[in-house]
């Protein structure tokens, strides 16, 4: 997988492959993402990364409260084949993070510290 970036004044997402730029642009108005164009040079084309473009695309909108407008053909055939929009993380990785937020709150709150021993009576 590639990082993408963001550039929010841009109103960009890229990244780059063995020296190529791939961009997806968007505009935004009213709480909607208007996705315009998605670019990814022949060179490494067929790699999926117009697809990881559109998943942080759909990622930052759904963050963001944004609905989304496909406005390009890319976008549009994307957002067909995934109606549900960009991935949620596996159970087992919500699992491993729960368990982690339950860890911190048990060091953070021992349950051997009632609140009823306040140490004056």
């Amino acid at each position: 997988m590639s990082t993408i970036s963001h550039d929010p004044d841009a109103h960009r997402f890229s990244t780059e492959v063995d020296g190529n730029r791939a961009e997806l642009d968007y505009r935004l108005a009213d709480g909607v993402m208007t996705i315009t164009h998605t670019r990814v040079p022949p060179a490494i084309g067929g790699r999926g990364i117009a697809a990881q473009l559109m998943e942080a695309a759909l990622g930052a909108a759904r963050a963001a409260g944004w609905s989304v407008n496909p406005a390009c053909s890319y976008a549009k055939a994307y957002l067909e084949k995934h109606p549900q929009g960009p991935k949620e993380p596996p159970a087992a990785d919500r699992q491993h993070v729960d368990e982690l937020l339950d860890e911190a709150l048990d060091e953070s709150f021992p349950a051997s510290d009632s609140p009823a021993v306040s140490g004056s009576r």
